[in-house]
């Protein structure tokens, strides 16, 4: 019995939709991927191969589609001052989730049309010395619709605790013959990353987790305002008006970049 069966006998007779749903979700969410999975300066990483694999065995009739910029119609989005943006989209089961992702170098850093530097503080020598992110290159952005397939993935519950900064998922299943990666033969694996949870750190004999993320969300303003931009010119005027306020800060880069692509979907 194939996986999607297994989870649909489990089901009382007449479940709705959103019980099927529900079901599969959670199958999916509690799977171990763990072997699957390798680390890499200190970032946890599950390859796209692996997870397509696992993902096909509970929704076997499952597509995605690398989401094309409606001009160029290339897999990618370019904002020359902000950087690089791809998008997917996955459909399981009539349901359908879309996931975005921007270009990154290996030091986190968005990747532009042009090489740029920026200052990091040298410890060693007290002072702060430059470094530089180089141009994107279709390389870079192959890999990253790759990871952004798996981030999509993770949508359904696939690795969901993985990008939650977990060690295990909840009511984690073993790894048998029944979870195994597929043996057929696929392209070297391009590979997801994921940020781990913050160390513990020890104060005065108390030990405290550091904080995720501040109490209040000092972009809550920001982020409101760009939701309600209504056109790219105005949505262009409110990135140049708070410019210097959200410079380094990349996942608010990456809701005008969200944003100027609805916008321009909806034109």
């Amino acid at each position: 019995m194939c996986k999607s069966n297994e989870i649909l006998a489990g089901l009382p007779e007449g479940a709705s939709q959103d019980e099927i749903r529900a079901a599969f979700f959670e199958a999916l969410r509690s799977l171990n991927v763990n072997d699957k999975c390798e680390k890499r300066d200190n970032l946890t990483y599950l390859s796209w191969a692996n997870a397509w694999g696992e993902f096909k065995k509970v929704y076997p009739s499952a597509t995605y589609r690398i989401i094309n910029n409606p001009t160029t119609n290339l897999p990618y989005f370019i904002d020359p001052a902000i950087g690089v943006m791809v998008f997917t989209e996955v459909t399981a089961n009539e349901q359908t989730h879309q996931m975005w992702l921007p270009v990154l170098n290996g030091a986190q850093k968005p990747m532009k049309l042009e090489p740029y530097e920026y200052q990091v503080w040298d410890r060693n020598n007290r002072q702060y010395v430059n470094k530089t992110v180089e141009a994107v290159s279709m390389f870079d952005i192959n890999k990253t619709l790759m990871r952004c397939l798996v981030k999509n993935l993770a949508m359904f519950g696939l690795g969901l605790y993985i990008y939650a900064g977990e060690d295990l998922p909840e009511n984690a299943t073993g790894t048998d013959d029944s979870t195994a990666a597929s043996t057929a033969t696929v392209p070297a694996p391009t590979t997801a990353e994921v940020k781990p949870k913050k160390a513990m750190t020890t104060r005065k004999g108390r030990t405290v987790q550091q904080p995720t993320q501040p109490a209040n969300d000092r972009y809550a303003g920001i982020k409101a305002a760009i939701a309600a931009m209504q056109d790219t010119n105005s949505l262009l005027a409110l990135y140049n008006q708070h410019k210097n306020e959200v410079e380094g800060n990349e996942a608010i880069k990456a809701l005008f970049t969200l944003r100027k692509y609805e916008l321009q979907q909806a034109a």
